[in-house]
């Protein structure tokens, strides 16, 4: 989702900056959707005895977690915690509020999820969630129609670095037997993508949606994650949270993660209920979201237990992907392997699939 844009900001001194982009939504703030008191009721059990203040640090991305925070579930379920919820731009401005302490849980993309374990961050966080794995809804748009990835050659083409779709797009200039010497590739964050694009700056770009829908208005589609995710370079939008926050908050991490379950499910079995809080939060038609929707994979709890993901997969694609980042400069090292093995962190997954 994440959302993955590139990092603009010295790693060095992110532990010193939060850059919150956008507002904080209280607790006492209304649902927006106007949903019937069926669909807002907490879908899980209602434990009132939580009294945990939780900064999340959300994006604005078609998942299980717009859901949750459109319908309020987590107030509901938990009547007497306090839940603030702080809109951010990127996976890169996530980082830069765990690495100022402002965020206690927060979505970040396998890229950025890998630049908090790696160095020079090295910052003590698990992977708690899977909201969603990418499909279509990354993809490399090109100017003129192109039949073959090697077709790039010569030309340029813009990407965020240090994002997912800059993994993705490594992953397929790789298989097409390329590297980034072959071609000029940019580092430019989604919105200035258009601009760039219109004036003719740049010959393709890999993003994501709403960038992602306009530049096909007038661009034409090469390759999509689902494609490179398929030739073994999956790429995710995920849940983290701090190790302090996890231990000190048992109760509420079960309930954050059944809430998250619920809202997975109502995805897979009801999409266009789920696609109207979707609509809500991005600000698009429901018919918009449900195209949105489409372009991921939304794994429920009992799933994302398989040898995929939590059941060892996602250790392995962590360190993959540190391994692609310190290959692209974009972190200082991979430091302790066996930090990325420990990352997925399963307790209240497993207690949610029951």
């Amino acid at each position: 989702m994440n959302r993955k844009a590139a990092l603009t900001f010295s790693l060095t001194a992110v532990a010193g900056v939060a850059l919150l982009a956008g507002c904080v939504t209280p607790q006492s703030e209304q649902n927006s959707t106007g949903a019937s008191d069926e669909l807002t009721a907490c879908p899980v059990e209602v434990d009132d005895s939580i009294t945990t203040e939780v900064n999340i640090a959300y994006q604005p991305i078609p998942n299980g977690d717009l859901v949750v925070k459109d319908l309020g579930w987590l107030e509901t379920c938990m009547p007497n915690a306090t839940i603030n919820w702080g809109q951010y731009a990127s996976g890169a401005d996530v980082v830069q509020a765990f690495g100022s302490e402002s965020a206690d849980i927060g979505l970040v993309g396998s890229g950025p999820a890998v630049k908090l374990l790696a160095e020079p961050l090295n910052l003590d966080v698990k992977t708690i969630w899977i909201f969603d794995v990418i499909g279509a809804a990354e993809s490399l748009i090109t100017q003129e129609e192109l039949s073959s990835v090697e077709e790039l050659a010569g030309k340029t083409v813009a990407v965020p670095f240090g994002s997912t779709a800059h993994y993705s797009l490594i992953a397929a200039l790789n298989e097409a037997g390329m590297t980034t010497d072959d071609l000029d590739v940019i580092n430019l964050a989604p919105d200035a993508m258009l601009a760039a694009w219109d004036r003719g700056e740049i010959d393709a770009a890999w993003v994501w949606n709403p960038t992602l829908a306009e530049l096909q208005e007038s661009g034409h589609l090469l390759l999509t994650a689902a494609e490179t995710a398929e030739a073994g370079r999956a790429t995710y939008d995920l849940a983290g949270s701090t190790t302090a926050f996890i231990e000190e908050n048992p109760e509420f991490m079960e309930v954050w993660t059944a809430a998250q379950n619920a809202a997975s499910q109502m995805i897979q079995d009801d999409p266009a209920t789920a696609s109207e809080s979707v609509a809500v939060e991005l600000g698009v038609s429901v018919e918009e979201a449900q195209a949105l929707v489409e372009g991921y994979a939304y794994p429920t709890a009992s799933e994302q237990l398989g040898d995929e993901y939590f059941g060892g997969g996602l250790g392995d694609t962590l360190l993959s992907t540190a391994q692609f980042l310190t290959d692209q400069g974009e972190v200082d090292g991979i430091g302790d392997e066996q930090r990325y093995a420990d990352a997925p962190w399963s307790d209240a997954i497993e207690n949610a699939a029951e």
